[in-house]
């Protein structure tokens, strides 16, 4: 999904014809290439077993982008209890689901392009229809992640995001 309007990026110069209104990380920060032949880890696009210890489920956290009716988004991981993730896997594929508790969790995505680090920040996975990721919602601070999902961002906030991805440090 994407605004519409494209911009000239701040760092290269290059127009970009759209700014990209959302990004996703591919395995929580704790996921290496030693576990990828552990049998007793697992990663697939949605769910993460490291060492079968540390449990994650993917997400997203939506901010909305003020002023339109569009919703920028951070795929990220959060760390649940065994308990928490057993659930949230025996209900995978279970109409309905959507009526599920949140779960409680820790946010195991570091998203670098934010002052404070993100890893850890507390949260609640909540479970939506079959097919779709949980809604990440974050706990209510001062952290400026967690402000911008209150609050919202700009269209200009937007395009920071996409060229800090597009040019990391």
């Amino acid at each position: 999904m994407s605004i519409t309007a494209g911009f000239t990026c701040s760092c290269c110069g290059e127009h970009q014809t759209e700014s990209p209104l959302s990004y996703s990380a591919t395995a929580p920060d704790v996921w290496g290439p030693a576990f990828e032949t552990d049998p007793d880890s697992l990663l697939t696009s949605d769910r993460c077993v490291i060492r079968g210890l540390h449990f994650f489920v993917k997400g997203l956290i939506e901010i909305p982008v003020i002023g339109s009716d569009h919703v920028f988004t951070w795929g990220v991981w959060v760390s649940l209890s065994r308990e928490n993730f057993n659930r949230a896997v025996e209900v995978w594929n279970t109409p309905g689901r959507e009526a599920e508790r949140p779960y409680f969790g820790w946010l195991s995505t570091e998203l670098a392009l934010y002052p404070e680090s993100t890893t850890d920040l507390k949260t609640n996975a909540h479970t939506r229809p079959v097919g779709r990721h949980h809604v990440i919602e974050l706990e209510p601070t001062d952290h400026p992640l967690a402000v911008e999902q209150r609050n919202g961002i700009t269209r200009d906030r937007v395009r920071e995001i996409a060229t800090a991805v597009l040019h990391p440090a």
